[in-house]
């Protein structure tokens, strides 16, 4: 983690900033929130975190590329950073604790660091390329996060983000399946069912839908803890427009019953 370190703490900070602004906006009273185009809620919290954090990394790394949800692409390095603002918004707007900010940092296809923070939960999660995965609140008071040894799925705990989607998708039947055979589901939802998994609280988590934004800081975390990360075609990363975390124990398995025939 040594040659990535600069880099975790410079993520801590971004997530400092960030926190600074979503828990000010968190249950205000003035809180506003329209549709986007494909008509999911941005707030002004999503907005202010997103203009804050382009500002800090125009300053402080001003050779690094950024991607964010609101704003899109910027910048032509191979050191990217990736950044969702409140993954979690209709958590956010309703007054539900579960959210939170992602901060990834990728070079070139490589996610390199990741942090999540979810300051209404008082938690935080992190990761660094060979350096583990840790939680807590600060680099200096951290636990480290390892991915559960349930090797059975009549024994696993499965968390997922929403049945609509997967209906969307034309996956419906092959998840129902997958969920007839395990031991337990949860919709925790969102960043929460993958760092539940890379903290071994659940055993697999999988969603449909979502964006490289939605998963790059999610994806070293859940590695760096011992599990596994694929989209739902197998591959290794975050940008194939799904995402399965396992303990790798199961990985195999779970794919396969989520494959459409």
């Amino acid at each position: 983690m040594a040659g990535f370190a600069g880099d975790l703490g410079f993520a801590h900070v971004l997530a400092d900033a960030a926190d600074d602004i979503t828990m000010r906006r968190f249950k205000a009273q003035d809180l506003r929130v329209e549709a986007k185009p494909d008509l999911t809620p941005v707030s002004d919290a999503d907005l202010a975190v997103e203009e804050s954090l382009r500002n800090v990394l125009s300053r402080a790394r001003p050779r690094d590329a950024m991607l964010g949800e609101e704003s899109g692409h910027t910048g032509s390095s191979q050191r990217c950073w990736v950044i969702d603002p409140i993954d979690g918004t209709k958590n956010f707007v309703r007054g539900v604790p579960v959210w939170a900010t992602l901060i990834g940092l990728m070079d070139e296809d490589e996610v390199i660091v990741g942090v999540v923070s979810a300051p209404a939960l008082g938690r935080r999660w992190w990761a660094a390329r060979d350096g583990g995965a840790w939680t807590g609140k600060s680099l200096t008071k951290a636990t480290a996060c390892r991915v559960s040894d349930v090797a059975s799925l009549s024994d696993a705990s499965l968390s997922y983000s929403g049945l609509s989607t997967w209906d969307a998708g034309g996956r419906l039947n092959e998840f129902v399946g997958l969920a007839r055979k395990v031991w337990r589901t949860r919709a925790y939802g969102d960043f929460w069912s993958h760092v539940l998994v890379a903290e071994g609280a659940v055993d697999i988590s999988a969603e449909l839908d979502v964006s490289l934004w939605d998963l790059a800081a999610l994806q070293i975390i859940v590695e760096e803890a011992g599990g596994a990360f694929t989209d739902l075609a197998g591959r290794p990363r975050p940008d194939g427009g799904s995402a399965l975390c396992t303990n790798g124990l199961l990985h195999t398995e779970v794919l396969s019953l989520l494959a459409v025939a």
